[in-house]
C-alpha cells in the first residue's frame, strides 16, 4: 500500500491524536501557502519587480536662503542608501523604470518655546524638501510633493554644536518619508 505523506493528510493524522499540534500545523501551512502570494516585504517595499527593474535618484541641490554645506550630500547619500538597502532595483543615471528629483527647499530656525525671563528657551531647526516622483511603469503614482521634518534644541547649546546631528535625523525621517510615498505605498 502506498503512504500519502502530503501536507494535508499529515495534518489530519495529527488532528487525530493532538489537536493542538494540528492547530498550528494547519496555521503553519497557511501561513507557507499565503506567503507564496503576497507582494509585501518586511523592509515596506511593494515592487513589482517584473515590471520595474531601476530606478533614477538625482542629486537634490539646496535652493533654501539658509544653507548648511554638508546638508545635501547627507540627504543624497541616504536617499540613495535607502534604496540600495532595501530594494533590489539597480541605480542608474538615466531613463530609470522609476525617477525622483528634487531639491532641498527649506532650512530655518525659529524660537520654538521662551523661558520664564521671556527669553527664548529652545529653537526648532526645519528642513523641507520637494520630490517629484515619475513611475513609467504606473504613471497613475507620479507626484509632486513636500516633505518636511523638524528637531528641537535647547539655547543653552549652539547651532554648530548640534547642527549634524538634528540634520541627520531630520534627513532620515523625510527620506523614510520619501520611500513611503514611493515605494511603500502607505
Amino acid at each position: 500500500m502506498k503512504k500519502d505523506f502530503s501536507p494535508l493528510n499529515l495534518v489530519r493524522k495529527l488532528a487525530s491524536r493532538r489537536p493542538h499540534v494540528a492547530a498550528m500545523a494547519t496555521c503553519a501551512l497557511c501561513l507557507a501557502l499565503l506567503s507564496c502570494s503576497v507582494s509585501y516585504k518586511f523592509n515596506g517595499a511593494s515592487i513589482d519587480y517584473s515590471k520595474t527593474k531601476t530606478i533614477e535618484i538625482a542629486d537634490f541641490p539646496i535652493r533654501a536662503s539658509y544653507v548648511w554645506g554638508p546638508m545635501a550630500s547627507i540627504f543624497n547619500n541616504q536617499l540613495k542608501d535607502l534604496y540600495a538597502n532595501h530594494t533590489r532595483l539597480i541605480q542608474v543615471r538615466r531613463n530609470g523604470d522609476m525617477k525622483i528629483e528634487g531639491e532641498i527647499t527649506r532650512y530655518e530656525q525659529r524660537n520654538k518655546s521662551v523661558s520664564s525671563e521671556g527669553y527664548s528657551s529652545q529653537t526648532e531647526l526645519s528642513m523641507t524638501v520637494n520630490v517629484r516622483f515619475t513611475n513609467n511603469a504606473k504613471h497613475t503614482e507620479d507626484f509632486e510633493r513636500q516633505f518636511t521634518a523638524s528637531a528641537t534644541y535647547d539655547n543653552t547649546q549652539t547651532l554648530n554644536a548640534v547642527q549634524e546631528e538634528l540634520v541627520t535625523q531630520m534627513v532620515e525621517e523625510i527620506t523614510d518619508q520619501i520611500f513611503n510615498a514611493t515605494v511603500a505605498n502607505w
